[in-house]
């Protein structure tokens, strides 16, 4: 039984791990709170990244932040201490292309291969195996992990040099962006119309106006159903400001992602902890004003 090791046993790497446990892979885990569900799939709890890498050829991560990042890798008790020849290193968070890349040369020193990773898609979406992951870096070395990561994801693509998958997911976190806030929009309008919510959410999802986070998050909106949270609006705008900046980096004008960005700081001190998709009241809160007004 292969031993498989994922540290950042999340809202990501939970459904993953159920995955990777199903198909009949050996998962030792860590993160830094409890792992009891985890334990309940079946895995086993690790006590330190080190102690994961010391069990586990390949190794998955998906940690929220820089700083978590630079612990699970560098730290005292990080993964670099039982780095060796032939092992497969992924991270799966969202962090910047040259944050990443910091660590290829240290990894590589002790025969390691650190990859580039990413993972379009909500929770739910990773739980029903309908995420898909974006690799990229050494081609041997993701090429190698195509049969491990088909155990969790129905799609993986392999995007060339390191750094492109994070690039693309800029990119596709640009559209998700755009499209939520278009639904809200779109939404706020409808739910005012006068015409039958269910049927128009049905009339559009199958239309030429139709999008997979309409089609996800009309109903939601509809029904003010915010909570559990399936996707961060400050994770979201982190990912539109950078998309903003890669914009300005590479010379191409981005007046929607101003808009886009000016919705989002005005929607995010009234989402809390909530989905997204929340930010509907945003358009709600000034159709209201707008209407007093008059």
């Amino acid at each position: 039984m292969q031993t498989i090791g994922f540290i950042g046993v999340g809202k990501i790497g939970l459904p993953i791990c159920q995955h990777l446990l199903k198909s009949g892979y050996r998962v030792v885990g860590y993160r830094r709170s409890s792992l009891s569900d985890f334990e309940k799939l079946g895995g086993v709890a690790a006590h330190s990244p080190a102690e994961v890498g010391e069990q586990a050829d390949i190794v998955f991560t998906c940690l929220p932040s820089d700083e978590a990042l630079e612990e699970v890798i560098a730290g005292p008790a990080g993964l670099i201490k039982a780095a060796r020849p032939g092992q497969i290193i992924v991270e799966f968070g969202s962090h910047a292309v040259p944050v990443k890349k910091a660590y290829v040369a240290p990894l590589a020193e002790k025969g390691a291969v650190f990859l580039d990773g990413e993972v379009s898609g909500t929770p739910g979406m990773v739980v029903a195996r309908k995420g898909v992951i974006y690799l990229s870096g050494d081609a041997g070395a993701c090429e190698a992990l195509q049969p491990i990561v088909k155990s969790f994801a129905e799609v993986s693509l392999y995007l060339g040099p390191f750094g492109a998958s994070t690039t693309v997911k800029v990119i596709n976190n640009i559209l998700v962006g755009l499209h939520i806030a278009g639904t809200a929009q779109a939404m706020a309008i409808g739910l005012r119309a006068g015409v039958d919510v269910d049927l128009m959410i049905k009339a559009i999802a199958n239309g030429s106006g139709g999008s997979m986070q309409f089609g996800i998050r009309a109903p939601w909106m509809a029904e003010r159903k915010f909570m559990p949270q399936q996707g961060s609006a400050p994770g979201l705008m982190h990912y539109i400001e950078r998309g903003k900046k890669m914009a300005d980096d590479v010379g191409v004008d981005a007046p929607l992602l101003d808009c886009l960005l000016d919705v989002f700081h005005r929607a995010l001190p009234g989402i809390g902890e909530r989905d997204v998709a929340s930010i509907i009241e945003v358009f709600e809160r000034n159709a209201n004003t707008n209407k007093s007004v008059a």
